[in-house]
């Protein structure tokens, strides 16, 4: 786990034996994930593909917000890193966590050299796009799916 401190809060990425931690807030953003352990399996398997998943915990060590990245590389945005999960506990939201995630995962793009930094986010999560917005993203496309 490597490690970032500030009076509030401590930032750090997990390795893979400490993911099954980040369960209860990656639950809030992820109902669907219903078992920890199942979680756990899930992430070691994106981290085969990349996935990284950094934390922020409060002044009381306690683990209140996620971010899951991606380094890619496409034709569309050239090399960035694309943000997957980004969760804060309800408790612990509008005290600066998610926004210091942010801030970390801008950091280590510049420092891989990537050219920005992307994500989707639910059109009701108004919340989250205000912070987006003040973090310096834009809105520059639609994003469609079809299930199948």
């Amino acid at each position: 786990m490597t490690t970032h401190d500030t009076a509030a809060r401590t930032i750090a990425e997990l390795d893979a034996g400490d993911i099954v931690q980040a369960f209860e807030v990656m639950h809030e953003l992820r109902p669907h994930l219903t078992d920890a352990d199942e979680f756990a399996e899930r992430v070691r398997e994106q981290r085969r593909e990349g996935y990284r998943l950094v934390v922020a915990f409060d002044e009381t060590r306690r683990l209140v917000s996620l971010a899951g990245f991606r380094h890619l590389n496409s034709l569309y945005a050239g090399s960035h890193l694309y943000i997957d999960d980004l969760s804060t506990l309800p408790s612990a939201r509008g005290q600066g966590h998610a926004g210091a995630l942010l801030r970390w995962v801008d950091e280590e793009a510049r420092r891989l050299g990537c050219a920005g930094v992307h994500l989707d986010s639910g059109t009701p999560r108004h919340d989250a796009h205000r912070l987006y917005l003040a973090s310096g993203f834009v809105i520059p496309a639609f994003h469609f799916a079809k299930s199948l």
